[in-house]
């Protein structure tokens, strides 16, 4: 018997892998990667001066505790603050679900065409409806964070109304952290702080086990709140 029965060869994958992060072909991510190995030469040249980001104690006293919940975050896409979106670090792609695109309701959207597919932990290939760029902020005035983030549009039911991946979080200078339910940024000098929505991470995940993995039965409300909309998903159960 070799060592081969004993010692199976270990396949895992437990993060959203594939689209367009690195270019949307052969050629696109060569040359990514060949920018990397330049980046790799020059990098402790020009250093940001970025304030430290750091997590303690104080950041658990507004905390439900103990908890295992996800971190779930509202941002401002287009000029909707954007409830029910999930703080992913393992996925390569910040992702928009069709219905949420919908409601948003952009004159003039388009969807630019990808050809890499995603593939979940399960290893299975979904292939998106398309890729689009939109600005999201986050902070609040007048030190709000605004950016240009690419997102892939996918029509799959889901929980959330989208999940924010590791690219916008690198774009953001994102760090987050689930144990403290909080997502921090530098607003110039400044570290500012997103904080999870607890309630809305345990209601749609006891939602989700309470229905047996089917998709709960969504009514959203749209409500003028101040400069911007708000989207406010209900579970009609």
């Amino acid at each position: 018997m070799t060592d081969n029965a004993n010692n199976p060869t270990r396949r895992m994958n437990h993060m959203i892998s594939g689209g367009a992060t690195d270019g949307d072909s052969g050629l696109a991510r060569k040359a990514h990667g060949r920018r990397i190995e330049k980046f790799e030469i020059s990098k402790y040249l020009n250093l940001p001066q970025d304030p430290v980001i750091s997590f303690g104690p104080k950041d658990l006293r507004d905390v439900l505790a103990p908890h295992n919940d996800a971190l779930v975050v509202t941002v401002t896409i287009v000029n909707y603050d954007v409830t029910r979106i999930f703080v992913d670090s393992g996925s390569s792609v910040n992702i928009l679900f069709k219905g949420t695109l919908d409601q948003i309701n952009i004159e003039g959207c388009e969807l630019e065409s990808m050809s890499t597919p995603l593939y979940g932990f399960t290893g299975h290939a979904i292939r998106p409806m398309g890729k689009i760029d939109l600005p999201m902020s986050m902070g609040s005035d007048p030190k709000r964070v605004k950016k240009m983030v690419r997102f892939t549009v996918v029509d799959a039911p889901s929980s959330y109304n989208g999940i924010l991946g590791w690219p916008s979080m690198k774009d953001f200078k994102d760090i987050a952290s689930t144990y403290h339910q909080k997502l921090k940024f530098p607003v110039g000098r400044e570290v500012w702080v997103l904080h999870g929505d607890q309630m809305v991470a345990h209601r749609y995940y006891d939602g989700v086990v309470r229905d047996g993995g089917k998709r709960a039965r969504m009514e959203v409300n749209v409500i003028i709140s101040g400069r911007s909309m708000l989207l406010v998903v209900e579970e009609a159960i």
